[in-house]
C-alpha cells in the first residue's frame, strides 16, 4: 500500500532508528586480547585507555564505519613484569609507537545480528587489513537518558604480520607466546546528542 514503511530486509533488523554517530564508553567497553602461553595455558588481557566512534547506518549498514584509538600503555595482563615485558622494545616499544589504531574500510550485514567490519590495524608503524566479525547486542536507553548501542566482536591476528616477533624456545619443543593472537571486543557506544 502506498506511503507504508518498508519492511526490514531479510539481512536482519530494521536498524534504521539507530544511524547516528556514536562515542564509545571505555567505562563499559572491553578491548581484549588472548595468547597462548608456552603452548598450553591462555593469557588475556586488555587495554584500559582507548577511544573510538562509531557511524551507525541502519537503511544501509555498507556504510557504517568505526575508528578506535589504543594507548598501548595502557596494557593489562594482570602481571606488571609481563606488562612491562610487552611494553618493552621486545613487543610493543611504546616509547616510539605509543598508539594502536584501526579505521574501517568496509563494513556488511552478514544476516541476523551478524556483521563484518573490515579496516586497517596500525601497529609498530605497520597497517595490515584486520577483520572484525562482530554480533549486535542490541539498543537501549540507559538511565542517564543515553541512546546505546552494543556489539561483541572477534578476530585473529598473526603478530608477526605487524612485526611482534619476539619469543622464547621451550625446552621441550614449541615456543613461549603463540604467533596467532585472538582479539576481543565488548563495545557499549552512545548516541551523540
Amino acid at each position: 500500500e502506498v506511503g507504508a514503511p518498508a519492511a526490514p530486509t531479510a539481512a536482519g533488523p530494521d536498524l534504521t532508528a539507530l544511524t547516528g554517530d556514536y562515542t564509545i564508553d571505555p567505562a563499559h567497553s572491553t578491548i581484549g586480547f588472548v595468547a597462548r602461553h608456552a603452548m598450553v595455558t591462555n593469557v588475556k588481557g586488555g587495554f584500559q585507555d582507548f577511544t573510538g566512534t562509531l557511524h551507525l547506518d541502519g537503511a544501509d549498514p555498507t556504510r557504517s564505519t568505526a575508528t578506535l584509538d589504543v594507548q598501548m600503555a595502557s596494557i593489562d595482563t594482570g602481571n606488571a613484569d609481563r606488562d612491562g615485558h610487552l611494553k618493552s622494545a621486545d613487543f610493543f616499544k611504546i616509547d616510539e609507537f605509543p598508539v594502536m589504531t584501526f579505521r574501517s574500510t568496509g563494513a556488511e550485514a552478514l544476516g541476523g545480528d551478524a556483521y563484518r567490519i573490515t579496516g586497517d590495524l596500525s601497529l609498530l608503524g605497520v597497517t595490515k587489513p584486520l577483520t572484525i566479525d562482530l554480533e549486535f547486542n542490541g539498543a537501549a536507553q540507559d538511565p542517564f537518558g543515553n541512546e546505546r548501542v552494543g556489539f561483541e566482536g572477534k578476530a585473529e591476528i598473526l603478530r608477526s604480520e605487524w612485526g611482534l616477533t619476539w619469543n622464547a624456545a621451550l625446552e621441550t619443543g614449541g615456543v613461549l607466546v603463540s604467533d596467532k593472537i585472538k582479539l576481543v571486543f565488548d563495545v557499549s557506544a552512545i548516541k551523540k546528542a
